[in-house]
């Protein structure tokens, strides 16, 4: 997958299993989730989703969702506006599976942070990884008891450790949200946390992934060993994919190099997703909704059946080559402690999402090739992959900021591939 640079950009993945099961969520919408709505017992697929309003800890979002028991076609909640969501995967090891699947550890922490765009016109979605390492000042946390856990000047995932010291995700996604915000700029409208548990049963779900391994891995910490070529990885195949960072035939050994990997997964989730006849299938896309749906802890707008079907019916026309991922901007610091710090650079990609406008695209930088020993001073690397680089037809959005409107542009011919053809693309 090729990789696009601008200063600092490093990141192409979806940074973990547990964001690349919540953006399976996404997806679940953008692929066709109102398909999916005639044909599902529309309570009994609500009942199962798990919520927590958050708005006493962080802005709350005021648009409204609309009425579950309401009849007539899934209507967009947040139509004429731009939604942000937060996709932060958990490393909790509670309940049988997440601690079969991680081990057992305790407390609770994120690797993965991703923030999801989806513009106002409905034509575009961009994710933006936020490196676990960064080097940030970290707000402090409001717990629902009222009580304050003051931040400090850290490695970013300690926002979400900070807010999830009670075992309690939705105020560790409430941390985790008001550090973003204040580092960033960027509003959040809405949340989602994803643990181990659901991410083998949604591959699996959708019948595998495809891909295409470039080379023999052996982790044996990830208990993953694959050969080069093309194929179709099962759901616990995927996740171990997902978690390998160290051993043979994977570069870099870092979490940084982990993402181009785990964003290259992503996106051909996306484009099998997209391009299957599963997303006709009733049964299927219930399946792996409800799959997603007993992994997640999310707001209760995105937590609700009839916004998040509105939310996919503006989508049906995106195409894939509008699908893009990045990572913000980072440099090595030269101390070699492993942290990265964002460069000047990532100003200007908060500041396009914040305007609702098309991430830039970047040089292209092989940056899984870096490491923090062999930089000794602030060597820069910059990521951003679009499905046109995962082998679709790119079209370059248009950097211009338009109307918003409320009814969006549905492409005549979106791009979408069938499973054998992603395989047949591999080089």
């Amino acid at each position: 997958m090729a990789r696009r640079d601008k200063g600092a950009r490093h990141g192409t993945t979806a940074p973990r299993h547990r964001v690349l099961t919540g953006v399976l969520w996404g997806v679940a919408a953008i692929a066709g989730f109102a398909v999916a709505y005639a044909g599902t017992n529309f309570y009994l697929l609500q009942s199962s989703l798990t919520t927590k309003d958050v708005a006493s800890l962080y802005n709350p979002n005021p648009d409204a969702t609309g009425d579950p028991a309401a009849d007539g076609p899934p209507l967009d909640g947040s139509a004429g506006n731009d939604v942000n969501i937060l996709l932060m995967g958990s490393d909790t090891r509670e309940g049988e599976e997440n601690e079969e699947i991680g081990g057992d550890v305790a407390g609770m922490r994120s690797d993965t942070v991703i923030v999801m765009h989806i513009s106002a016109d409905r034509e575009r979605i961009d994710f933006m990884s936020i490196p676990r390492d960064s080097r940030v000042a970290v707000s402090d946390c409001t717990m629902f008891d009222g009580t304050i856990k003051r931040g400090w000047t850290g490695k970013f995932n300690i926002a979400f450790a900070n807010g999830g010291e009670n075992g309690d995700p939705a105020e560790a996604a409430a941390c985790t949200m008001q550090t973003v915000t204040d580092l960033t700029g960027i509003k959040l409208d809405h949340y989602a946390v994803v643990d181990f548990a659901g991410f083998e049963q949604m591959i699996d779900a959708i019948d595998g992934v495809p891909m295409c391994i470039p080379n023999d891995i052996d982790s044996k910490k990830a208990k993953l060993s694959l050969e080069a070529g093309p194929q179709v990885l099962d759901g616990k195949t995927a996740l171990a994919f997902a978690r390998a960072r160290t051993g043979e035939g994977l570069p870099g050994g870092t979490d940084l190099g982990r993402i181009d990997r785990q964003q290259e997964l992503l996106m051909n989730v996306l484009r099998k997703a997209l391009g299957t006849n599963m997303l006709t299938d009733v049964g299927g896309m219930t399946q792996f909704v409800k799959a997603g749906a007993q992994a997640l802890t999310m707001d209760p707008d995105l937590g609700n059946v009839k916004y998040i079907l509105g939310l996919a019916y503006s989508l049906r026309g995106i195409d894939t080559a509008n699908i893009t991922f990045a990572t913000v901007p980072w440099a090595y610091p030269g101390d070699n402690n492993g942290d990265v710090v964002w460069t000047p650079d990532a100003d200007i990609m908060f500041a396009q999402i914040v305007a609702d406008e098309p991430i830039t695209d970047p040089e292209d930088v092989d940056a899984t090739s870096l490491s923090p020993e062999a930089t000794t001073d602030a060597e820069t690397a910059t990521d951003t992959t679009t499905a046109a680089e995962s082998g679709t037809t790119a079209a370059t959005p248009d950097a211009s900021v338009t109307d918003a409107a409320t009814e969006p542009t549905v492409s005549p011919s979106p791009e979408r591939e069938t499973q054998a053809e992603i395989l047949a693309a591999c080089g």
